[in-house]
């Protein structure tokens, strides 16, 4: 049997377990291994996986996970989305669809904290329901606005889809960081016009009129909430853009900082201490099992070069860059539609790199689209998982009601990746001016 044969052998098993709800690190190490064995035999498989192991859970670089993922539990600890919540609503709730926009707003915000798409949905989407529902919205823009708000937990740093695309591909974890600013500021505005146009192309959508008031003091004294996310993202992300940290250091700032304002808020006891460490080796354990099998399944791409072979054939069929990236946005989202989305990268990203590279795209930009392409299969049918997490802290919302919401925040997403390629310093601007 070739090389080339064996490789995508591993490739379509790895599949065919995930599909069988196998766990993502034993669906792409398992027939990894096996295709080691075959390849090159028993001792080399066991040193290959040896060093694999040993060199990445050993690695500096991979501690900003922890850090940002610790960071991220002590501000879920300390009770802030109740209160972006209720700010952005006393300052956009006059407007038309204005709690579906404090929605999108407080998420935004809650995001640059936690760093998480599950635990934004999962958090705003309590607060934000009930009072979008009593205010007689109808259930397809309750779903849709939470839904959509929680992928902004993946693109406004910091976020754990950036690192860990950033140790795949071996990029400045920092420079992807501060490259999802700008477009996680742009998705947000986006998202609220989304909202607007909806409201004018179908009012059903939301009520014709929203019967709250609120004073100019109580607006201005509501921002005070929000001080210390603002003062903590700035540190943290502004150290790194200064130059002041490493990614891994300010992720360290971050945690410890995220500390202190729990203590200081009161929030953060032996017990919810406890939780948040305990969370936090159970969210990075997952992780790290996915990124050391990830790099299992590339030493068989290495050996086989099957990434190599499919990019020389691309290349070959003259194809010109548009179609390249086009071809590559549809495979996403059609697989985005079908598996798990960190399966869906770790796999795929080692296969497509030589295309990228072969095509001259700067990795740093297609780690921006990457995050929007798996924003998008967050709230895509039929394995949507904020959509599922929603269905699961918001009973009174209907799964069909939550995707019809959430498909029409899909339409921001393709707009903003067109806008990306054509103008592709919207993302690279700021990481290129990094200390």
């Amino acid at each position: 049997m070739s090389v080339t044969i064996v490789g995508i052998l591993v490739i379509v098993f790895s599949f065919i377990l995930m599909f069988s709800r196998v766990h993502i690190a034993a669906a792409m190490a398992i027939p990894s291994i096996l295709g080691i064995i075959y390849l090159r035999g028993w001792d080399t498989m066991l040193a290959t996986v040896n060093s694999i192991v040993w060199e990445h859970s050993f690695s500096y670089t991979l501690t900003t996970i922890p850090l940002f993922v610790l960071m991220g539990q002590f501000l879920y600890t300390c009770g802030f989305s109740e209160d972006l919540f209720t700010m952005f609503q006393k300052w956009m709730g006059k407007l038309r669809g204005g709690l579906a926009m404090a929605t999108i707003g407080s998420s935004a915000m809650f995001a640059a904290s936690s760093g998480s798409s599950l635990a934004t949905t999962g958090t705003i989407g309590v607060i934000a329901s009930k009072e979008m529902l009593a205010s007689n919205y109808s259930k397809v823009m309750t779903g849709g606005s939470i839904a959509a708000g929680g992928t902004l937990g993946i693109l406004i740093p910091p976020s754990t889809m950036m690192i860990l695309y950033g140790v795949i591909t071996e990029q400045s974890i920092g420079k992807l960081l501060i490259a999802g600013i700008i477009p996680g500021v742009l998705l947000t505005i986006f998202f609220m016009l989304a909202i607007n146009i909806s409201a004018w192309i179908k009012p059903s959508l939301v009520p014709v009129s929203e019967n709250f008031e609120t004073t100019w003091k109580e607006r201005f004294l509501s921002l005070k909430s929000s001080i210390s996310i603002i003062v903590l993202f700035s540190v943290v992300i502004g150290g790194i853009y200064a130059g002041y940290f490493t990614a891994t250091e300010a992720a360290g700032v971050g945690a410890f900082g995220a500390c202190i304002i729990g203590l200081i808020r009161r929030k953060l006891t032996v017990k919810t201490f406890t939780e948040a460490v305990l969370n936090t080796i159970k969210t990075t354990g997952f992780i790290f099992a996915i990124i050391i099998a990830a790099f299992i399944l590339n030493y068989v791409l290495t050996i086989t070069r099957l990434p190599q072979q499919l990019a020389q054939f691309l290349f070959e069929q003259n194809l010109s860059a548009l179609a390249i990236f086009a071809l590559i946005i549809v495979l996403f989202i059609i697989l985005g539609a079908v598996m798990d989305t960190m399966a869906m990268i770790v796999v795929t990203l080692p296969i497509i790199l030589p295309i990228l590279e072969m095509h001259q795209f700067d990795l740093i930009w297609f780690g921006v689209i990457m995050v929007l392409l798996v924003e998008m299969a967050l709230i895509t049918p039929p394995i949507g998982m904020n959509c599922f997490v929603l269905k699961g802290v918001v009973e009174k919302l209907d799964l069909g009601s939550i995707f019809k919401g959430a498909l029409i925040f899909c339409v921001p997403i393709v707009v903003l990746i067109g806008l990306l390629y054509a103008f592709p310093e919207i993302a690279l601007f700021l990481p290129n001016e990094v200390g």
